[in-house]
């Protein structure tokens, strides 16, 4: 049988949610006659992903209904188009006209400048769940232009698309906090924005707490990945493309900015789902990483760079996400004879360690070995999900 199979009839046993039996926060403030915006100039953090279950976008629901007056947008721009670590102009939006103030430019902070004509800034868009993944650090950058410039946040809360019951993955040294590791949360969290914000606010993590309101979904529960939503996936990024694209992100972005030949499939379908190069042995590969990641599937696949192997994450949440990346990463080591490190310069080595959270991790392969970094990982994981419990909304 191949082994694909079962992922597909997990796939057909999902509960079968009706369609939109999730209410997001843009559809919650809507039903609630924009309660929280009227008589305030409002700020909207959005791009391609603000949109309510129906598919209408926050940013023209928002200009229709209240007085909303600018636009601010993380990285890959307010349409979701512009590649990764690329920086975003300030333009106007076509839509609705407004000033779209780029948030991933020249700051990654709203500026005075940039706060000075509103009363409340709104965030609404998608984020998918990993440490890594920019869209959190924006709301965290949000998060401390308000407290310090008294402004108003209010966040639009969204599904986080792992399901809000897998908690993962590393920690985060201090002196590795940055853009792609804001918060000293595990890389797969497993909270939603709303949830995230919270916390950060409560505990300090931006410096002072801002005035801080979530609107909160309505059918929402943990256990619920984007499949079992009935929400239409709006690709966040354009390696991000379909709904279970963030397991897939969670497996191998981490080897993603590494060297060696690499090759993820990127700008496709398969983005982040495929790892290939030239010097795989693609056997001994796949026989690897199944023998150390069960619920996470793994079958041949041809890339442009060589032979390589194509994951298939359980759709109903299964399998260790980030123990998988741990083991590949281990793997492409070793299978390369150390290519993937050697042959990346000092900035590539810099981007890795702030996205893994840690300048150990070559000596730490070879000291222990990835088995037990991994089960060095589960005392902190355990704080955490206790440390985050007061503020889980669902």
């Amino acid at each position: 049988m191949h082994r694909s199979l079962p992922l597909l009839l997990i796939a057909l046993l999902l509960p079968a949610f009706p369609l939109h039996a999730v209410e997001l926060g843009i559809d919650v403030l809507q039903k609630n006659n924009f309660d929280l915006l009227r008589g305030k100039r409002v700020g909207l953090v959005t791009n391609q992903t603000g949109v309510n279950s129906s598919g209408e976008k926050t940013r023209l629901i928002l200009r229709k209904h209240v007085n909303l007056v600018a636009l601010y947008t993380p990285e890959h721009g307010l349409d979701g188009t512009e590649k990764a670590g690329v920086e975003i102009r300030s333009r106007k939006d076509p839509l609705t006209g407004l000033k779209a103030w780029s948030l991933y430019g020249d700051t990654r902070k709203p500026t005075p400048e940039m706060l000075a004509g509103i009363d409340v800034l709104v965030l609404d868009m998608q984020d998918i769940g990993c440490r890594s993944y920019t869209y959190i650090s924006t709301m965290g950058k949000c998060l401390q232009a308000c407290a310090e410039q008294g402004k108003e946040l209010v966040i639009l809360d969204r599904p986080n698309p792992l399901g809000g019951n897998r908690v993962e993955g590393m920690g985060i040294d201090p002196k590795w906090i940055s853009f792609v590791g804001q918060f000293p949360v595990p890389y797969v969290h497993g909270m939603t924005m709303g949830e995230l914000a919270l916390m950060a606010n409560a505990k300090g993590w931006m410096g002072p707490r801002c005035n801080l309101q979530v609107v909160k979904m309505r059918g929402w529960s943990r256990e619920m990945t984007w499949p079992m939503t009935g929400l239409r996936w709006v690709p966040t990024s354009p390696n991000i493309p379909l709904a279970m694209s963030p397991n897939y992100y969670v497996i191998t972005g981490i080897v993603g900015g590494l060297a060696g030949g690499l090759d993820l499939g990127l700008f496709s379908p398969r983005a982040f789902q495929v790892l290939g190069a030239a010097w795989m042995k693609q056997g001994k590969m796949i026989s690897y990483l199944r023998s150390r990641t069960p619920g996470v599937g793994v079958v041949p696949a041809s890339t442009a760079s060589g032979p390589g192997i194509l994951f298939e994450a359980n759709p109903a949440g299964g399998g260790d996400l980030t123990a998988a990346a741990l083991y590949t990463l281990a793997e492409c080591d070793r299978q390369s004879r150390g290519l993937i490190f050697t042959k990346a310069g000092k900035s590539m080595m810099n981007l890795f360690y702030k996205v893994y959270g840690s300048d150990t991790i070559r000596r730490d392969l070879v000291t222990k070995g990835p088995e037990r970094i991994v089960a060095s990982w589960q005392p902190f994981l355990a704080h955490f999900r206790s440390e985050r419990q007061p503020f889980l909304l669902y």
